[in-house]
């Protein structure tokens, strides 16, 4: 049939929380079987346009268990789902790493669609370890991820999102290896967790989580931002998005210190500025990624020319990353 009606699923995104606060979020869509593996052009392409074109299942009855509770919800006029809600304590329910598991399906007694994976979808939540010493926050666009930010009418972004699949994707050089060294800390058994906070829309979140599991990078939160349209019913954050993630990781767990980690190419050296006067004493260091701009370098190496507040690099190449963590004695 053409115009047969693709089945229903639910993408859970990793999110993060505490023991007694859930934090759930995800997404109802329509199917588009989108095979990340395909390599060819007009696969790439097909798969790029539907990544966008999305068919949200608006206004929709969901449910969720975890940790033995039974959570009743519905999907917002975009289709996502938002629980954020305290409870009772739900650490011991959490793996050794801090991850809690939850399942999610629709009510299906007004749904009459095919629905995937025997209406059962799995999500995950983070609880940090008592163990960890500090948590990152890292953008991810050139900043883990070669993608062209600071080129030209951003012309490499376009053509890295648009035509090139997450296993052809480049991690920017020695970040893989720095993250896992951040994640297990001086002691190696530390669990620090990483939240990965960027601009880009959540249509791209299974893209980059491919690549992050791909490119063995430590499991964290993915943070995207909703992508507005002219006709969005969502309501809009106070605060631009990058600003609002942060400021409610660093609310969230106000008894951890934080690594901020992006890019000179865009706003993340202003950004994290902000956020040391905001949260003073709470920034241990802040990483920024060297591009290739001349203007923007010189203008972010002025900006840190004389800065005192907390320990700043930027980042030319990744053992220098890695020296200064183990002087500061992030990692071992």
């Amino acid at each position: 049939m053409i115009f047969k009606k693709d089945p229903l699923q639910i993408i859970p995104f990793l999110t993060y929380g505490t023991k007694t606060h859930l934090y759930l979020k995800g997404r109802a869509l329509e199917d588009e079987d989108i095979d990340l593996d395909k390599k060819g052009w007009f696969d790439i392409i097909l798969n790029s346009w539907k990544r966008f074109e999305t068919d949200e299942i608006r206004k929709t009855a969901i449910k969720i268990t975890v940790a033995n509770i039974r959570i009743d919800s519905k999907t917002d006029a975009e289709g996502y789902y938002l629980i954020d809600e305290s409870t009772s304590n739900v650490e011991s329910f959490a793996d050794k790493e801090g991850w809690l598991n939850y399942s999610i399906s629709y009510d299906v007694e007004n749904i009459k669609r095919q629905i995937k994976s025997n209406n059962l979808f799995d999500g995950e939540m983070l609880i940090p370890n008592d163990k960890a010493s500090f948590g990152v926050i890292s953008d991810i666009d050139d900043t883990i991820l070669h993608t062209g930010v600071a080129s030209p009418l951003k012309w490499r972004v376009v053509v890295n999102t648009f035509f090139k699949t997450p296993h052809k994707r480049k991690a920017l050089e020695g970040a893989s290896e720095f993250y896992s060294l951040l994640h297990n800390g001086k002691t190696e058994h530390e669990a620090n967790p990483i939240f990965y906070v960027s601009n880009s829309p959540w249509n791209l979140y299974r893209y980059l989580d491919v690549f992050l599991k791909r490119n063995k990078f430590p499991k964290g939160p993915i943070l995207l931002r909703d992508f507005r349209t002219p006709f969005d019913r969502t309501p809009k954050t106070e605060l631009a998005h990058k600003y609002h993630e942060i400021y409610n990781i660093l609310k969230t767990y106000p008894n951890l210190s934080f690594i901020l980690i992006g890019d000179c190419g865009e706003k993340d050296a202003y950004i994290y500025l902000d956020v040391v006067k905001e949260f003073p004493d709470r920034i241990k260091a802040i990483y920024l990624r060297a591009v290739e701009h001349k203007k923007k370098m010189k203008r972010i190496s002025s900006l840190f020319a004389t800065y005192k507040e907390v320990p700043v690099l930027i980042v030319e190449e990744g053992e220098h990353a890695l020296n200064h963590a183990r002087e500061h004695s992030f990692i071992v």
